[in-house]
C-alpha cells in the first residue's frame, strides 16, 4: 500500500506543493512534485556532484557506475553519449584533465576533461587580469600547477612562496610531516631567480584553489600578504585581491561524518584577519551555489551536446535553438547543490540524494529539492523514465 502525503514549501517567493510517495514500512522513499514529473521533456542535460553522490573517498556509491553507464550509447561506456552530462564539484586541487582520468578509472566510464567543472575552473575568467602578474595559490593537491595550466605565468604555491621568507612560519620546526614539492626539483640558479622575484615584487592576487592542508601556516602567510599590500614585512594598507574556489562549510568525504571544507577555512581566515587589520577582509567566492557557475555549466553542456552526443537520443536542433528544457542538478548538499539550482532558476531541476551531507527522511526545510531520492542510481532512473530514454 502507498501513502500519499502533501506538504507546502516556499521556493523563490512562490508556493510549491510537493508530495511524498511512501511504501510502508520504508521511510526513505522518493519525494517529488507530480506536476513537474508529468512534463514531457526531450531536451535535457545532467550535472552530477561528486563527493557524497557518485563517490565517497575513492569508492563508488549509490550504484553510480551502473547509473552512469546508462548515459552512453555503447556498452563499453567509452564512446558517444545518449545524454549530455558533466561533473560539477566544488572540490579540486588537480587539473581537470587529471581529474577526468581519475574519475574514469574509479567509475568505469570514459570521462572527458570537458566533463569536469571544478570550483577553481572559474579562475580561468581572471586570466586577463593576472596572466603576467605575481600570484600565490594554496590548497591540497597541486594548486600552482592548476593555475599554470589555466595560463597564469607567474604563480607560486604558498609552500614555495613561504620558503623564501625565513621564520615566516614560527612553528615550522615542530611539524613532522614532509612532502616532496615541485620546487625542490628546480636548479639552484632557477631557485635564486625565483627567490629574487618573490622578494622584490608584490603579490597581486591570492587564490585558495582547494582545501588548505596547513591551516596555521596558510592563515599566517595570507594575513602577511594581504595586509602588507603583497610583500610580507612591508607596511601597506591596501589589501591584495583574494579569491576562493568555493564556499563549502562541510562536505562528505570517506570518513562517516562530514568534514570541514574550504568555507570553514575562509571563516577562520576572515575572523583572524579582521582582528589584526583595520579593514574587514574582502574576497570573492566562486563555485556552487553561485548562479554564475550554473550559467557557465549550461554553456559547457551545449558544447558537450554538439560534439559528443547522439542525435537519436537528444534533440540537438531544439536545444541549440531554444536551449535546454531541463537541466538536472544531482547533489547531496542542500546548502550548496540545491540552493544553487534553485537560485539559478529555469531550466534547473534539483535532485537531492541521501548518500552524503543530507540524510533526512523527507525534504530539506530551508532549501527543498524538486526531487529527493536515496541514491544517484534512483535519480538517473527517474530522469531517464521522465525523458522517455531507455
Amino acid at each position: 500500500m502507498q501513502i500519499l502525503t502533501g506538504f507546502g514549501a516556499s521556493s523563490q517567493g512562490k508556493n510549491r506543493l510537493s508530495f511524498s510517495f511512501q511504501s510502508q514500512p520504508s521511510i526513505t522513499s522518493t519525494y517529488f512534485s507530480p506536476i513537474q514529473s508529468r512534463l514531457q521533456r526531450s531536451s535535457f542535460g545532467i550535472a552530477f556532484d561528486i563527493d557524497g553522490v557518485v563517490l565517497r573517498g575513492r569508492h563508488p556509491i549509490g550504484g553510480s557506475s551502473k547509473a552512469l553507464k546508462r548515459l552512453y550509447v555503447d556498452s563499453t561506456s567509452c564512446g558517444t553519449l545518449k545524454v549530455p552530462f558533466l561533473f560539477l564539484t566544488n572540490g579540486g586541487g588537480t587539473p581537470e584533465s587529471r581529474r577526468a582520468i581519475e574519475l574514469s578509472e574509479l567509475l568505469g566510464v570514459n570521462v572527458l576533461p570537458s566533463q569536469v567543472v571544478q570550483g577553481h575552473s572559474s579562475f580561468k575568467s581572471l586570466l586577463n587580469s593576472f596572466e603576467n602578474e605575481l600570484i600565490i595559490a594554496t590548497g591540497k593537491g597541486e594548486p600552482a600547477l592548476v593555475m599554470s595550466e589555466y595560463g597564469f605565468k607567474k604563480v607560486f604555491s604558498i609552500d614555495e612562496y613561504a620558503s623564501f621568507f625565513e621564520n615566516i612560519d614560527p612553528v615550522s620546526q615542530y611539524k613532522n610531516w614532509t612532502s616532496k614539492q615541485a620546487f625542490d626539483l628546480t636548479s639552484d640558479s632557477e631557485k635564486i631567480m625565483r627567490r629574487q622575484s618573490v622578494l622584490s615584487k608584490r603579490v597581486k592576487a591570492a587564490f585558495v584553489v582547494s582545501d588548505p592542508v596547513d591551516w596555521g601556516r596558510d592563515i599566517q602567510v595570507l594575513c602577511d600578504v594581504l595586509r602588507s599590500g603583497g610583500l610580507p614585512g612591508q607596511e601597506n594598507g591596501n589589501q591584495v585581491p583574494l579569491y576562493f574556489a568555493a564556499d563549502d562549510f562541510e562536505y562528505q568525504a570517506a570518513f562517516p561524518f562530514k568534514r570541514l571544507g574550504i568555507g570553514a577555512f575562509k571563516i577562520a581566515l576572515e575572523s583572524i584577519f579582521n582582528r589584526i587589520h583595520h579593514r574587514p577582509l574582502e574576497f570573492v567566492s566562486y563555485g556552487k551555489p553561485n548562479p554564475l557557475v550554473f550559467k557557465n555549466v549550461e554553456a559547457v553542456l551545449r558544447q558537450i551536446l554538439s560534439s559528443h552526443c547522439d542525435d537519436h537520443f537528444v534533440n540537438k536542433g531544439d536545444i541549440e535553438f531554444n536551449g535546454f528544457k531541463t537541466l538536472y542538478m544531482i547533489g547531496d548538499n542542500p546548502v550548496v547543490d540545491i540552493k544553487g539550482a534553485r537560485e539559478a532558476g529555469r531550466p534547473w531541476f534539483s535532485v537531492l540524494t541521501r548518500t552524503g551531507v543530507f540524510r533526512g527522511e523527507g525534504n530539506h526545510i530551508e532549501f527543498p529539492a524538486d526531487l529527493v531520492v536515496n541514491t544517484v542510481e534512483e535519480a538517473v532512473d527517474y530522469i531517464l523514465e521522465s525523458e522517455h530514454i531507455s
